[in-house]
């Protein structure tokens, strides 16, 4: 019988709600002692979650339904004073620290109508304000940090440089020593709020809070990124780390379920493609382009002759900005005419795929991909290698570790941002996928890439380091709670 309760808060954004409920279902087949309620917090509908700036549709169904009768949901309402929305035009991420911040009364009345000791507050790592909740109630609290080791680096750097200076970066500044990163970090792959003043003082206090949290979990593995681990262990301000991953949804349990028949259209089209032939372009559940980008894509991808298959999205429109991107109804509306006749039989356009099912089909050789972080370890499950092309928050960081620290990506663009991001060219394009899939590194690349996939399945397995670290933070949760 379950003996030991934990209280998880999640954000809204797909790339944190996945991987935090997959977290949870591991975390209890991992010890039946523990049982689990889940606090889902209520978006406004025009409220940008603290993903990437921009809403998500509600979470699917199966994402908030317990997978097992040890998992508790307890969907909290929006709460009665929330920011206004005129914050929002001077930093998202301000208005949504501001907004999670007025859910503390909410999650401390429903923290104490549960009624059973709570051994663990673990929480997200935009919800830094839960601390004083837990703080409140005697709990300890967690970060579940569902990003890289590298971008919780930059992080603490921003902590320190707004302890320090006290003003946001400048974009004509030199390259920053960043900790976690074995080489120095140019100005153009921060993320958009380093250099906004409302945003860089919100995240250096969500980094100040890391400090009073009792551990950080880590999505992540430790020969993924030693150096980012070994920074950590050597700063005497940081809270124990525990990396835990790759925590994976492999079967998808929790993402949204595309249509069936083009599912299994793919699939057949897929099993007749020599191995390792096809690059596949995806870009996440926030991921589309405006038509002049999406021709010069279509035109790359035709000059290549590589086999591709592209998950094409439809941007929304001005008025509902906020809302997901959708599939077109005849991709022929914004592709060049006649490119699916001419690339007919090589290439492939599709709408909302589960990427993960793809990744692993053995046809695949490549992956364009905004590197969001649940995609990049999805990547390097599977060992395949990637081109870089970020679009928001800190996917740009992502694509500078996967480039320039470890060798597992080539460059599309790694300063590119979806608002406001300068056109990237059909010969970049083509250039960038001929590299890939058939350029003089690329065989090199691979190998790097099959290598660390074998890592990140080996620290999963009983002996490996995320279960052992796995172990660790079970043991230290006890300890300290009882």
């Amino acid at each position: 019988m379950a003996t030991a309760e934990l209280v998880f808060i999640p954000t809204s954004g797909v790339g944190h709600l996945v991987s935090t409920i997959k977290f949870v279902t591991q975390f209890l087949n991992r010890d039946h002692r523990f049982s689990a309620t889940i606090l889902v917090l209520k978006y406004p509908s025009f409220t940008p979650t603290p993903t990437d700036g921009t809403s998500n549709p509600p979470p699917p169904t199966s994402v908030v339904t317990p997978a097992t009768p040890r998992i508790r949901i307890i969907h909290l309402p929006v709460p009665p004073n929330p920011p206004s929305p005129q914050i929002l035009s001077k930093s998202f991420e301000h208005y949504c620290s501001l907004y999670i911040a007025s859910y503390k009364t909410l999650v401390k009345n429903a923290i104490i109508d549960l009624a059973v000791p709570v051994v663990g507050l673990i929480i997200d790592l935009f919800c830094t304000s839960m601390i004083d909740v837990g703080n409140e109630l005697g709990i300890n609290s967690y970060i579940f940090f569902t990003s890289c080791g590298g971008f919780l680096g930059s992080m603490l750097q921003l902590e320190t440089r707004d302890r320090c200076v006290g003003v946001e970066f400048d974009r004509s500044e030199a390259d920053v020593i960043i900790s976690s990163f074995a080489h120095p970090v140019p100005m153009r792959v921060l993320p958009h709020y380093s250099f906004n003043g409302d945003g860089f003082r919100s995240m250096a206090i969500h980094a100040r809070k890391f400090k009073e949290s009792k551990g950080i979990i880590i999505n992540t593995f430790a020969d993924l990124e030693p150096y980012a681990l070994i920074s950590f262990s050597e700063d005497g301000g940081i809270p124990p780390i525990y990396t835990v991953g790759p925590v994976l949804d492999l079967e998808s349990e929790t993402r949204p379920i595309p249509q069936e028949n083009q599912s299994r259209e793919i699939r057949v089209w897929l099993d007749n493609q020599p191995p390792l032939s096809v690059v596949f372009l995806c870009f996440g559940s926030r991921g589309c382009f405006s038509q002049t980008q999406v021709v010069e894509i279509a035109n790359g991808l035709e000059r290549s002759g590589v086999r591709f298959l592209w998950s094409l999205r439809r941007p929304p429109p001005p008025h509902k900005r906020f809302e997901a991107p959708t599939d077109y109804a005849d991709p022929d509306d914004v592709l060049p005419e006649g490119f699916q006749e001419r690339v007919k039989g090589k290439g492939r356009v599709c709408g909302w795929v589960r990427q993960v099912d793809v990744l692993a089909h053995k046809a695949i050789g490549g992956f364009v991909s905004h590197c969001g972080w649940n995609s990049v370890l999805e990547s390097i499950w599977h060992a395949v290698p990637l081109a870089a092309w970020p679009q928001y928050a800190e996917q740009q960081l992502n694509a500078f570790m996967l480039v320039r620290e470890l060798g597992l990506a080539v460059e599309m663009k790694m300063d590119y941002h979806r608002v406001g991001g300068s056109l990237v060219t059909a010969d970049q394009i083509e250039r960038v996928i001929r590299c890939l899939m058939n350029g003089n590194d690329a065989g090199e690349m691979r190998k790097r890439m099959k290598e660390i996939s074998k890592k990140s399945r080996e620290a999963l397995i009983p002996g490996g380091s995320s279960n052992i670290s796995f172990g660790n933070l079970i043991d230290d949760m006890l300890a300290s709670s009882f």
